[in-house]
């Protein structure tokens, strides 16, 4: 069974990257969110099997909307993502509960090995 992935970047060319890499190798793209705020909305609303997150966004960032997912469902598997240079932000988003995290640019292999290795 496919499983449903949210995608929450605040840019619509990184959403649509990862919504073409994934949906070409059989997964489903449950929602889009363009920031954390709207991710956490859609979290609640569709119970993704995994939602791949940005971290730097308005309204929300990553971080804090990784802790509000893992608050409202502690089983919630997120991948993180982020640009080359935010390693501190990378190791406290580990540390609130990511399960891995993807650096942009995004390689296609990279972002398939990480969804694998998180859901399957």
């Amino acid at each position: 069974m496919a499983k449903n992935i949210l995608i929450c970047d605040d840019a619509a060319f990184m959403r649509m990257m990862i919504k073409d890499i994934l949906s070409k190798n059989g997964y489903n793209i449950a929602g889009e969110a363009e920031n954390g705020m709207v991710a956490v909305e859609k979290y609640k609303e569709l119970k993704p099997d995994l939602v791949l997150m940005d971290i730097t966004m308005p309204e929300m960032d990553g971080i804090q909307a990784l802790k509000n997912i893992k608050a409202a469902d502690p089983g919630a598997m997120v991948i993180m993502c982020s640009a080359m240079g935010q390693q501190a932000m990378v190791i406290e988003s580990i540390q609130a509960g990511a399960k891995d995290f993807i650096v942009k640019p995004f390689q296609a292999d990279r972002v398939l090995e990480a969804v694998k290795k998180v859901v399957g």
